[in-house]
């Protein structure tokens, strides 16, 4: 039975994720058989992963495919057993092992957890079986007290499963001895004493300016420090989980190509454009709500959304579609991923209100296709051919929904016989339902010299190996990872 530890935040974004995926990489270089769990996410950021004892394939939380990267495993369910995929500001898409269990309000939800803890047990021992270290993740804050009836997340977990806490604080955002002793004050004994450690993270400078901080946290609370981690620049090479973060992640460097990517309300897999986003001649700009898309940009991408019709209107509200139609009449390249794909059609329906109301809407109708939603989810990896260029593409699938019409004569790619995607007849509007496009390095390279940028050959998926292994690297410097270890039971 592995060893487990788990990191919990005195909030959310302040790193959890990378520094979980980062202590795999770090085990893993010590030779440990390591393994990610986070027993509850929420993301509309999703990622393909295998059932245990199934041939299909399940969902699970981005990141938890990301950390699987790091300790050098393929994906499963039982990474992220409880996946909560928002659809729209009080309900929620809820995947239970791999699998929809359709779709629930925030307050229905929080009634009925406490019975998903079973499941995520499940899930954990079976995780145990196989390895010699589990690091868990915890979601948002065991400071959340209001929360701590049926809680799955993090100290419910970690007192059903007896397993130690390391606890991380931002100090990028201020007020992290503030954080940590008022997370210490507030927690009940029993959860209290589950911690043992914490970490400070996001450090901007001398790290030794904060050794005054770290005499007040120890005063304040008796928890041993870890250590304290740097700013860690190479995290931006890492494929993002969380939406808030992307529109601090624009470049504000000149490039040849300036992609712009309206930030829809229900964004999801935006880590698609990270492979265009490391590329230097190109500039990725996240565009938030109540702003324009930029006039200078040379290729638009819809990306995915977890909710298609909801996000369409969104978009229109912003003038969004005025701003894409315009980029169209100006001889502009659009690219529509998944749910933006279907946006660009002629019509999306959801006749049984597999998004919330049952209807039609008209579309962008920039390409000739319609979409119908089915109850049925395309859930696989995929190895496919470029139609354009012949050139292989390796991604995955994840929608619900059909969709067929003239355009789909003109496919983006071959999947075995099977047409997959959509293009307009003068070749600058592209549609598909293919996530990992552009991390397809000899499509991207074929892509981008459309623009006139030649690659130089850049290996997308190499490039996250490297910052894993840097990342890995800078936590051994910084951090007590025998220590670490050591804390594990």
């Amino acid at each position: 039975m592995a060893r487990a530890i788990m990191l919990q935040g005195t909030g959310s974004d302040v790193g959890k994720s990378v520094l979980v995926a980062g202590l795999c990489r770090m085990a893993r270089r010590r030779g440990l058989n390591v393994l990610p769990f986070k027993p509850q996410n929420m993301s509309n950021n999703a990622a393909i992963a295998a059932i245990p004892g199934s041939s299909e394939m399940g969902e699970i939380g981005r990141a938890q495919w990301l950390q699987a990267l790091a300790c050098g495993v393929a994906p499963t369910v039982d990474m992220n057993p409880v996946l909560i995929k928002p659809e729209s500001d009080t309900g929620a898409q809820l995947v239970v092992q791999g699998q929809s269990r359709g779709s629930a309000r925030a307050r229905d939800y929080q009634r009925s957890k406490g019975a998903l803890m079973e499941p995520v047990m499940d899930s954990f021992k079976r995780l145990r079986q196989d390895a010699d270290l589990v690091i868990v993740e915890g979601a948002g804050s065991p400071a959340e007290i209001n929360l701590r009836a049926r809680d799955i997340a993090n100290m419910g977990f970690a007192t059903e499963a007896d397993v130690p806490v390391v606890l991380v604080g931002d100090i990028d955002r201020g007020g992290v001895i503030a954080a940590l002793a008022g997370t210490h004050l507030i927690l009940e004994e029993a959860d209290r004493r589950m911690i043992v450690g914490y970490i400070v993270n996001k450090f901007r400078g001398d790290l030794s300016l904060f050794d005054d901080g770290i005499a007040a946290i120890h005063r304040f609370t008796g928890w041993p420090s870890f250590g304290v981690v740097p700013w860690l620049a190479e995290a931006h090479r890492l494929p993002p989980e969380d939406s808030v973060t992307l529109a601090r992640r624009s470049s504000p460097l000149p490039a040849k190509l300036k992609v712009a990517v309206p930030m829809l309300s229900r964004i999801a897999n935006f880590d698609d454009l990270d492979p265009l986003s490391a590329e230097p001649e190109v500039e990725v700009v996240f565009v938030p709500p109540g702003e324009r898309l930029p006039r200078d940009a040379g290729l638009i991408v819809l990306p995915g959304s977890k909710s298609t019709i909801g996000d369409l209107a969104f978009l229109r509200r912003q003038g969004w579609d005025e701003d894409i139609k315009a980029h169209r009449q100006r001889g502009g390249y659009i690219i529509g991923l998944c749910g933006g794909y279907q946006m660009l059609g002629q019509s999306v329906a959801d006749p049984q209100g597999f998004e919330g109301a049952e209807g039609r809407v008209e579309g962008l109708g920039l390409l000739d296709v319609e979409t119908i939603m089915q109850p049925q989810k395309a859930l696989r990896e995929v190895d496919a051919i470029s139609h354009a260029y012949q050139v292989a593409i390796n991604g995955y699938e994840i929608h619900i929904g059909q969709t067929f019409g003239t355009d789909c004569s003109r496919p983006v790619a071959l999947i075995g016989d099977r047409a997959e995607g959509a293009t307009s007849k003068d070749g600058r509007v592209l549609g598909t339902y293919l996530h990992g496009l552009f991390s397809s390095d000899p499509f991207r390279a074929r892509f981008l010299r459309e623009f006139g940028i030649e690659t130089g050959g850049t290996n997308y998926r190499e490039q996250v190996e490297t910052a894993l292994d840097d990342i890995a690297r800078k936590l051994e410097n910084h951090l007590d990872c025998d220590a670490l270890l050591a804390a594990a039971r």
